[in-house]
């Protein structure tokens, strides 16, 4: 009867511990909400009052593209101080402040207007946040005197140097808020039929561009985290149309490439770790990562919880950032040659982090950090602004 007896202990203490996990999910989901709702809210009221901005409000001489094409220059290329009217040379890590990046800005701009209409309008179920993104969504994907042409042929351009690269499909993470914010709003009735199906047009477009172009392709290949967000942008874009193949792609290529060869033994970056910005690239890459767990898993199949066969996994690559994430000042490789100061802020690894693993402490650090950053170079280095459109709830 003793035995028995241990037996019901036992299943009632794991029992327990199953009610235990489900309603620390809930908690640090109501955590997220209570922290984000009052932000969310004004953001929303602020894009409101905006009016679109698209790729056409703005040009540059030095672009071989036409009005509707996005067009951006390399942060890190300069003229050449021994002959000014020479191609640009290469200051890894240093931003030139001269470079054109209104298109990026304006990208960066729309993603911010519907990641906040998309959050107040899970929050509050108001259509006039569906009425206002529409208007936005028509300018820069439908309306034929204002759209963006769906690829990034003329991004990251260097002058005398290249007209485009492929390093430039990086540009297209901002749009990934765009999608979420839709996705969040795709079930009122505000938005129409035709806002929705030109919206996934456009978006489906993009990714026959991305996945065959050259520069596409160059992308996709990379070995930092261009090649992580490549992946991201189009598990992303994938989901919102309904590409199987190319999410099945993206989970293999998780699986199968990124994990294990861009995170070392103790979950570090070590190709993040020897840049000019270790701190902020390990970041990125690590948020990156991160997010395309949450994008692509499953019940099923579960990137949160998938580890490959020498123990890379995704919470082994939070856990090793953490603590500096926590404290900066224990970071024990060299400093960022720019923008030391601006990081961390509330990144998206701590809280989805958070939220697969219910741990507590990764949500309070997340819960400190600052939430609504005004740098520029974080802002576009921070492919999460609006974690209410991204988390199932």
């Amino acid at each position: 009867m003793k035995a028995k007896g241990s037996y019901f202990k036992l299943l009632i203490l794991s029992f327990g511990l199953i009610l235990s996990c489900k309603v620390d999910a809930q908690q640090i989901n109501k955590h997220i909400i209570e922290t984000l709702r009052p932000i969310a809210l004004k953001e929303a009221a602020w894009a409101l009052k905006q009016k679109p901005v698209t790729v056409t409000a703005e040009s540059c001489s030095r672009s071989a593209g036409g009005k509707h094409d996005f067009y951006s220059e390399g942060d890190y290329w300069w003229p050449n101080p021994k002959s000014p009217d020479s191609p640009y040379v290469q200051r890894d890590g240093m931003t030139n402040p001269q470079n054109f990046v209104a298109h990026r800005l304006a990208m960066i701009r729309f993603s911010r207007i519907i990641g906040a209409l998309g959050s107040a309008y899970k929050l509050t179920g108001d259509k006039k946040y569906v009425e206002q993104a529409a208007k936005h969504l028509n300018a820069w994907f439908i309306d034929s005197e204002t759209l963006m042409n769906p690829n990034l042929q003329y991004s990251q351009a260097i002058k005398g140097v290249a007209t485009g690269r492929g390093i430039g499909v990086i540009d297209a993470i901002q749009l990934m808020e765009v999608v979420q914010g839709v996705e969040a709003m795709q079930g009122s009735s505000a938005l129409s039929k035709k806002t929705l199906d030109g919206t996934k047009a456009w978006f489906a477009n993009y990714l026959t561009w991305v996945s065959t172009h050259k520069y596409g392709v160059d992308e996709m290949n990379a070995k930092n985290n261009h090649g992580t967000c490549w992946v991201m942008q189009v598990a992303c874009f994938a989901k919102f149309t309904g590409n199987q193949k190319l999410i099945d792609f993206c989970k293999d290529r998780y699986k199968q490439l990124l994990l294990p060869s861009q995170m070392a033994a103790d979950g570090g970056f070590p190709l993040e770790l020897k840049r000019t910005k270790p701190y902020g690239y390990s970041i990125f890459d690590l948020d990156a990562m991160t997010t395309i767990c949450q994008i692509l898993s499953t019940p099923a199949d579960n990137l949160f919880t998938f580890e490959t066969l020498d123990g890379h996994s995704i919470k082994k690559g939070i856990a090793f950032l953490y603590p500096y994430l926590k404290d900066k000042n224990t970071w024990p490789f060299p400093h960022d040659v720019m923008y030391w100061e601006e990081w961390p802020v509330a990144q998206p690894s701590l809280v989805f982090g958070a939220l697969a693993y219910s741990n507590m402490d990764w949500l309070k650090t997340w819960k400190a950090l600052n939430h609504i950053p005004d740098n520029a170079e974080v802002i576009r280095n921070l492919p999460v602004r609006h974690p209410l459109i991204w988390i199932k709830n």
